[in-house]
């Protein structure tokens, strides 16, 4: 019994510590983001705290730059992306996992090895053939090299080959359309594992940095990403971190209170997405 304390204290004790490890960046990112410029630059040790904390680094993160436009043009980004993606993902994911066409294996399995190049390659090859189409500087430029992903559309084809096929067989004898059967009994049983892709790919978009960087070079398209690295270089003669602190807490701040929010099914979409059978 005394074995059983000892161990679950151990472990709680390990838990904390690692769950201060975790959350001290986010800790330290609000500390700097209330600090005063020059304080902050005064410091030669790092201090853990701070007497008289400011909101000015709020407001110069939106008067130094064009922070609202920027969060706006991230905004439009992620949902445009986003939603393109569920669409061509679950049409995919689909067609793989109860379409019967000649191939079909062979197709998947070529899908997959897509997962084998390197991000680099994916990245010179979207640049050249969006720069040729004139798409520089335009939304559909940004958006369309993110619209499907292989991996989401393994996890989704996994879920859906889950589902017994006597659902499909006996949706099909009562006339009901592929279409349809997707729609109202497929979509629904995955919903979990939607909702994890949905999230997660909105955290992708809202962190989007080398794309974006690549491809627009307006700052009417510019994303957060963007005005972060704007902030960081307008300090006088130094790098103005508490005032990119503080953009970063606002950027940030959607993203935690989405996972707060979808926490549980993201743990379901997760676990569904590892039990098979």
């Amino acid at each position: 019994m005394n074995k059983n304390r000892i161990l679950t204290l151990f472990t709680y004790a390990f838990l904390t510590f690692w769950a201060l490890v975790v959350l001290f960046p986010f800790y330290w990112m609000v500390l700097t983001s209330v600090k005063e410029y020059g304080a902050y630059n005064a410091e030669y040790i790092p201090k853990f705290f701070t007497l008289s904390p400011t909101l000015q680094n709020y407001a110069d993160a939106f008067t130094t730059v064009p922070l609202g436009r920027y969060l706006l043009n991230t905004l439009l980004f992620t949902v445009g992306t986003t939603a393109l993606m569920l669409v061509v993902i679950t049409l995919a994911a689909f067609a793989f996992a109860r379409l019967r066409f000649a191939g079909r294996d062979l197709v998947f399995t070529l899908f997959l090895a897509l997962m084998m190049i390197p991000n680099e390659l994916v990245v010179i090859t979207n640049f050249t053939t969006i720069t040729n189409l004139e798409l520089r500087n335009t939304f559909t430029g940004l958006i369309l090299p993110s619209v499907t992903s292989v991996f989401y559309i393994y996890l989704l084809r996994e879920n859906f080959a889950q589902i017994p096929d006597e659902l499909y067989y006996a949706a099909k004898v009562d006339g009901t359309s592929d279409f349809r059967y997707l729609r109202r009994v497929m979509i629904p049983i995955c919903r979990p594992t939607l909702i994890t892709i949905t999230i997660l790919k909105v955290i992708e978009c809202w962190n989007s940095y080398v794309w974006p960087r690549l491809i627009t070079d307006d700052a009417d398209y510019y994303l957060v990403s963007n005005g972060i690295q704007e902030i960081r270089e307008n300090g006088f003669g130094r790098a103005n971190i508490p005032a990119m602190m503080a953009a970063v807490v606002v950027i940030s701040l959607p993203l935690v209170i989405l996972f707060l929010l979808f926490r549980k099914q993201i743990m379901s979409g997760v676990a569904r997405g590892g039990t098979k059978g």
